[in-house]
């Protein structure tokens, strides 16, 4: 269903920003500071995104969580620049989205599921009451303005199909609970726009219906856009056109939760597949998505990282797979320099 007509904007403020995702593990300090300035200045909204793994266990008896989920928020929250929107996402499927999210212990995140959360399902008690245990207390905690409580979660109906009912149920309740809590607070689930538009081998009839179950527990339609990942891997730039025929899917408010274009070239697989990327490229991905989002009622916008991770990247072994994807998506390349698209974002800060 078309939300508005193009030539009829219903363009309006909304806070853009950032999650603080690391490029690099040496020198932490000079790194965060880096990272934290930037969305201080060039945003008025900060993305906490929790994507590694639950603290199931500790979170279905309430008890004190894991020193590694209680460190990072502190942390978090001590950096959040006053002012800020805070937007906060959460998911209980797999990283890969494959499954149930992996453990998170006192190693860190993404550890294996230890018995007998390796056997359960989406739609088991223990899960579902973990998992809404686990929500309240991270709105409790940063008090969040937009809350999703689901990343991306289209793709376990790809992935994992028998568990999609199992899902939904899960998602149904965490959602029905938390809305009694907090009636006034959005909460919803991000989906990749590209797989729901026929823009990548996925079957976009069947993902439209996936669409359909999510929305009836979601406030806004959150959108997770990376046109690498999609048949036009950075080689063409989605133009307005594309854009509006994902973005129209809907009528609920719109987020878009987070996105990203690359700014350079690269290749993956061993030269197999390419992405020829460009900082030009990036600027008129954004300026085609700022002119789109002037047509819907857009709530806000982040792109997922400030800075390149080379060193990162480097410093977990330069793998040449799906650690690459999002490596040259910064506004600010591997030496901070900034580049050119943020003349289109910086327009949009109030």
């Amino acid at each position: 269903m078309m939300c508005c007509a193009p030539d009829a904007p219903v363009a309006k403020q909304y806070p853009i920003g950032f999650t603080p995702f690391p490029y690099s593990t040496t020198s932490l300090t000079e790194v965060m500071d880096f990272v934290y300035g930037k969305i201080k200045t060039d945003g008025n909204l900060i993305a906490h995104h929790f994507d590694d793994g639950m603290p199931w266990a500790e979170a279905l008896a309430d008890a004190p969580f894991p020193s590694t989920v209680t460190t990072d928020w502190a942390f978090r929250k001590e950096h959040t620049p006053s002012g800020h929107q805070v937007y906060v996402s959460i998911t209980p499927i797999h990283l890969s989205r494959i499954g149930l999210a992996s453990n998170k212990n006192e190693l860190g995140g993404n550890q294996p599921l230890p018995s007998p959360w390796s056997g359960y399902t989406f739609n088991t008690p223990q899960v579902k009451t973990a998992y809404l245990n686990y929500a309240k207390r991270i709105v409790a905690y940063f008090n969040p303005q937009f809350l999703a409580i689901g990343i991306e979660s289209n793709l376990l109906k790809i992935n994992q199909p028998d568990e999609w009912s199992h899902y939904i149920e899960l998602n149904h309740f965490v959602y029905t609970e938390l809305k009694k809590l907090y009636p006034s607070l959005p909460i919803f689930v991000s989906v990749t726009g590209f797989d729901l538009a026929g823009y990548t081998g996925a079957n976009a009839t069947d993902q439209q219906s996936a669409l359909r179950d999510l929305l009836a527990d979601s406030d806004y339609f959150g959108l997770s856009l990376h046109p690498q990942l999609s048949s036009f891997l950075a080689n063409e730039v989605p133009s307005e056109t594309v854009l509006q025929s994902i973005l129209s899917l809907s009528n609920k408010p719109l987020a878009i939760c987070e996105t990203s274009y690359p700014a350079q070239e690269m290749t993956l697989l061993g030269g197999t597949v390419v992405y020829q990327g460009s900082a030009a490229k990036q600027k008129q991905f954004f300026q085609n998505l700022f002119a789109v989002c002037a047509r819907h009622d857009t709530r806000f916008m982040v792109n997922f990282i400030v800075r390149d991770y080379d060193l990162l990247w480097q410093q977990i072994g330069s793998p040449d797979d799906f650690n690459k994807i999002w490596r040259d998506t910064g506004f600010y390349d591997e030496n901070g320099t900034e580049r050119e698209v943020m003349q289109v974002w910086r327009e949009r800060v109030y």
